[in-house]
């Protein structure tokens, strides 16, 4: 504990937050906020041609939704509430802003994924940051695609293995007195059943799940919410106020600086929505579409829908119902403040969980497979795949506090090749996408 405790906190460090932030702001800035000019194209551009006309293995609106299955898990409800519990309500704030930047970071990385793609062995579609680093920088920089590789390989047994069977495991423990064993091997079962059908599977999942789940939580949270509209206006001054300035101490809750707000609001919303990680791209490059830019505007929306639409849902129904000063964290903090707004609120928090997290490990056990399979070639498949079923009950044996230190760090680990990639990239970013929207002096196509 001490040592990873020591290792969290240099790679979360100043240097990372500016170099995630930095990257999102110049390439925000690069594409002249596109990520904000173009959102209604992007979900234009998403149902119009959700189902794909080039090559690929899935349609776009499949790899969006594999990417959302991956990214929309525990991070949503109980990465939020660690937030908010470590750094006080402004963490949530620095979500925001955090997701901003980080759509145009999700646009990059996809039209890169796409535009460098390969085929393996078998003939399926490998994309992500390895490959690049590996086709679009000079080759001083290809030892960063082995460690993305290396670093995402193993990030997902903590990111979106372990730590979702426990989360899944604590919450059903409380709720329903499930056995964390139980939990585990039920979960090893039903994930198993998907996984072992490849991509096509995975998408057929997630592309039915994840619009159910989220639309459900969002409509739940806007339940409570509405319930208690008068309190709205107060809960985002405390929200802005707590990211500009010291928050007091208050019953249980140690007192959080505008430093620790800022930390745990950008790594918790890195953890839930995934821009900077380079993961995303890894579903995105899997599309069946001959156009980079094109994805990365469906990308794009995958960061939207994550932070600013269900984070925000969860955080304002924490800080509504003013159990962030409690000292519980986790999971067990967001089903507190459903439970305080509505009967039997505490289930939703449970039912919810035990989604999120299902889809995080079937998509994120893709992320992984790919990682291997860029190093040790389509042989080290099934061997993955089958210690990534047999992680998911160990993770609920483990204690919370140690895996989400793990999980926090190895995202860090990954992170740092794929952001350093993104700005060597960016001038080729910033070209592709005005020859897109600007061919020989023709009317942008997607124009809003």
């Amino acid at each position: 504990m001490e040592i990873m405790t020591t290792v969290n906190a240099w790679a979360w460090g100043p240097l990372m937050l500016a170099l995630l932030l930095g990257t999102g702001l110049y390439l925000t800035l690069g594409l002249r906020f596109l990520p904000v000019r173009k959102l209604l194209a992007g979900i234009r551009l998403l149902f119009r041609g959700g189902r794909g006309d080039g090559s690929g293995d899935i349609s776009p609106f499949g790899a969006l939704m594999t990417s959302l299955s991956a990214t929309v898990g525990t991070g949503n409800i109980a990465g939020v509430a660690t937030a908010i519990a470590l750094g006080g309500p402004g963490a949530l704030f620095w979500m925001w802003i955090t997701a901003l930047l980080g759509m145009a970071i999700k646009y990059a990385e996809a039209l890169c994924a796409v535009k460098f793609r390969e085929t393996d062995e078998q003939g399926h579609f490998s994309g992500g940051p390895m490959y690049y680093i590996k086709n679009g920088l000079h080759k001083r920089w290809h030892w960063l695609g082995v460690a993305f590789a290396i670093f995402g390989g193993l990030a997902g047994f903590g990111i979106a293995n372990t730590v979702q069977s426990h989360s899944v495991s604590e919450v059903l423990r409380e709720s329903f007195s499930v056995p964390p064993l139980v939990t585990g091997l039920v979960l090893m079962v039903l994930v198993a059943t998907v996984i072992l059908g490849g991509i096509r599977r995975i998408a057929v999942v997630a592309s039915w799940l994840v619009p159910f789940m989220a639309v459900a939580y969002v409509l739940m949270a806007m339940i409570v919410i509405a319930l208690n509209i008068s309190e709205v206006p107060s809960a985002i001054n405390t929200i802005i106020s707590g990211a500009l300035t010291p928050t007091a101490a208050t019953g249980g809750f140690a007192g959080a600086t505008v430093w620790a707000a800022l930390r745990f609001g950008v790594a918790r919303g890195i953890f839930s929505n995934e821009a900077g990680l380079g993961s995303a791209p890894i579903a995105h490059a899997a599309a069946r579409t001959n156009q980079p830019v094109e994805q990365g505007m469906i990308a794009m929306l995958g960061t939207f829908i994550d932070t600013l639409l269900i984070c925000t849902m969860t955080g304002l129904v924490i800080v509504i119902m003013d159990v962030w000063p409690t000292g519980v964290s986790g999971a067990n903090l967001t089903a507190m403040a459903f439970s305080n707004a509505l009967p039997g609120g505490h289930y939703i928090v449970a039912l919810g969980l035990c989604i999120f997290a299902f889809t995080t490990m079937i998509g994120w056990s893709f992320y992984g497979e790919r990682c291997v399979v860029f190093l040790f070639g389509t042989k080290a498949i099934i061997p993955f795949r089958i210690a990534w079923v047999l992680a998911i009950p160990l993770g609920t044996l483990m204690e919370l506090e140690f895996v989400w230190l793990v999980a926090d760090t190895l995202n860090a680990f990954m992170a740092l090749p794929n952001l350093i990639a993104l700005l060597l990239l960016a001038p080729l970013v910033f070209k592709l996408t005005k020859d897109y929207f600007e061919p020989a002096g023709k009317k942008d196509p997607h124009s809003v």
